[in-house]
């Protein structure tokens, strides 16, 4: 049993993940900045019931503090609906990109995404720049169409530069990856 909790607030500075897992009796947990090396804790319960309580507990108690559930990687057979759901977010954003106009609709849509896709923006966040151009919007729907117009272990080769027939070097492109590849190279 595991779990993977994000808490994104573009405008307080908050970009924080928190994950859990129960193996045997024993839980662990990790936290941190998300992209950041995280913090881990051991716990070690008298047996497995005990660790599922407690990471029950733990998980309510996160999500009372407004954590929501996400995923570190996320692939076309697994979350069709979170990638569908990431392009609209960023079909709401560019928008605002393209015409500097940072309001509360892009600031709860890129919270949004940012959940579905954590991605690691450094320690000091600037919602101004965390996109700088419309291109970087539109590399980042790229990578997301293309985990959805392709089969997951044979993903487009448009996102990572090699030819289809190339097998061989083929990437599975994950959400995970794009958060890797947030700014396109120029």
């Amino acid at each position: 049993m595991e779990i993977y909790l994000v808490f994104v607030d573009a405008i307080q500075n908050s970009n924080k993940f928190w994950a859990a897992k129960v193996e045997d009796s024993n839980l662990t947990v990790q936290w941190g900045r998300v992209g950041y090396k995280a913090q881990t804790r051991i716990h070690t319960l008298a047996n497995h019931q005990r660790a599922i309580a407690k990471f029950h507990n733990l998980v309510a108690e996160k999500k009372s503090k407004g954590y929501s559930e996400s995923q570190p990687e996320i692939d076309a057979s697994r979350s069709v609906v979170d990638i569908r759901r990431a392009i609209q977010l960023l079909n709401i954003v560019r928008p605002c990109i393209a015409n500097r106009i940072f309001h509360d609709g892009y600031i709860n849509a890129l919270n949004e995404y940012l959940k579905i896709v954590p991605t690691s923006l450094g320690i000091q966040i600037d919602y101004h720049r965390v996109y700088r151009t419309v291109e970087d919007i539109d590399y980042q729907r790229e990578l997301l169409n293309s985990l959805l117009t392709t089969p997951a272990p044979i993903v487009a080769a448009v996102a990572v530069g090699h030819a289809p027939e190339a097998a061989a070097e083929t990437k599975v492109v994950s959400l995970k990856t794009i958060s890797k590849n947030f700014w396109r190279q120029l």
